[in-house]
């Protein structure tokens, strides 16, 4: 071993926390489900809450307009997958 990183294609890939319904499996307390309503760059989102609009990172996930997804500290942690 050469101490030197390995290439970008042997890298293994990123794991996406994942969401079960509406609780952060990373501390197990409760996220909000909301529906991304615009893409805003630099990995970021305006989202509709039900109650008024929030920006949101949008950095672990793989989200669109119309997603649904859970959001834990102005955090989207996982896409609702029907």
């Amino acid at each position: 071993m050469t101490g030197e990183p390995l290439p970008i294609e042997a890298q293994p890939a990123r794991r996406v926390p994942e969401c079960h319904g509406d609780v952060c499996i990373t501390c197990s307390d409760e996220a909000v489900q909301v529906r991304v309503v615009e893409l805003l760059g630099d990995e970021l989102a305006l989202v509709d809450t039900g109650s008024s609009t929030e920006e949101v990172s949008i950095a672990l996930v793989d989200a669109a307009v119309g997603d649904l997804v859970l959001v834990h500290a102005k955090e989207a942690i996982g896409v609702v997958r029907d």
